[in-house]
């Protein structure tokens, strides 16, 4: 035991010292140069990425789309919704960072709340871009697509995330300079091939699609705290059927990790949605005021606009419905809520005649 007990210590005071050699080697100014220059450097790295992290993750601005129709385009029926929706690209594409959304390096790739932004942003860039094409610019369903719209619609449906061939950012870019053709075309006077024709009819179509795209928001907005609903499928229809049964009560619950994603994809859909029906009151004035319906666009602009006020919280939170910490999700669903039941109203108004 004495010998067993003796080889112990030897091997503990070996270690200690071992121990002591590499502390007082490789910690300190007794550190090799190489290492601590490697040291500080990589903190130096990490602290840059995250400012530059912090800066590309503000929200753009609001800008004022009235001044976009004291262009020499302005005074156009469409111009002001045209080169709103251009100018929704542009800060898409051109804001502090640029398009994030694809990006493989850090810090973007860290990032995720504004690329959800970006996402929401872009789904209303692509509903508006297909209205203009299938809608705005056709006088009736038998008439002819317009060449410009047709070239641009489609490149804003290229995956937001891919990061190779094709590009997204360059396909955005490339269906932003057909829309700017489209515009240019639109302001000749002396050219009948580009028209914008602002019709109840035709701001229902886009209207309509508007209302799907919030609704589903509201939805998923809502479920941050998890419920159960009844299944509503089929509800109000006789005789509807479905492909497979599902059952009657169901369990709806956004996941944790997509809660603040889904809230900042509302953040980004309210805000280019904001734009796009303020440009629509100009383009749509008069419709408007034959069907007594400013009032509606200018309550639901009101909801919106409620929507992009400053966020005080540095992270999202997402209390219970009546605990004691706040629902950001479920405040934006109030908003959004309100202005989907807004745009059903103004889609009612826009029917009669």
């Amino acid at each position: 035991m004495g010998i067993l007990h003796g080889i112990f210590s030897r091997w503990r005071r070996l270690f200690n010292g071992a121990g002591d050699t590499l502390t007082e080697d490789y910690i300190g100014q007794n550190a090799p140069k190489g290492l601590r220059f490697g040291f500080y450097a990589a903190l130096a790295i990490f602290v840059f990425l995250t400012i530059v992290g912090i800066y590309w993750s503000s929200e753009p601005e609001e800008f004022e789309v009235k001044a976009l129709s004291n262009s020499a385009s302005g005074s156009v029926i469409g111009a002001t919704t045209t080169n709103t929706l251009i100018n929704v690209v542009d800060i898409l594409l051109d804001k502090p960072g640029g398009y994030l959304s694809n990006d493989i390096m850090p810090p973007a790739v860290w990032l995720d709340n504004l690329p959800s932004w970006e996402y929401g942003v872009l789904i209303q860039v692509r509903d508006l871009s297909k209205a203009m094409r299938e809608s705005f610019s056709r006088s009736q369903s038998q008439s002819t697509e317009d060449r410009d719209l047709a070239l641009a619609e489609p490149r804003f449906n290229v995956d937001h995330v891919r990061w190779a061939a094709p590009w997204p950012e360059s396909e955005y870019g490339e269906g932003r300079n057909y829309i700017e053709n489209y515009v240019v075309r639109l302001s000749d006077k002396e050219a009948f091939n580009a028209q914008f024709y602002a019709r109840a009819d035709n701001l229902r179509y886009w209207l309509g699609t508007v209302e799907k795209r919030m609704g589903s928001l509201s939805q998923r907005l809502s479920a941050s705290v998890g419920q159960r609903r009844i299944n509503t499928d089929l509800s109000g229809s006789d005789g509807a059927r479905q492909s497979t049964d599902s059952p009657r009560e169901l369990m709806v619950k956004t996941s944790w990790w997509q809660i603040d994603n889904v809230f900042y994809e509302a953040r980004g859909t309210s805000w280019a949605l904001l734009h796009f029906l303020r440009a629509i009151e100009v383009d749509f004035g008069d419709v408007l005021e034959k069907k007594n319906a400013v009032a509606s666009v200018q309550q639901i602009i009101r909801e919106l606009e409620m929507t992009q006020q400053p966020i005080q919280s540095p992270i999202i939170v997402n209390g219970g419905g009546f605990g004691l910490l706040a629902n950001h999700s479920l405040v934006m669903a109030s908003y959004i809520s309100r202005a989907n039941a807004a745009i059903i109203d103004l889609r009612e108004l826009l029917s009669k005649g």
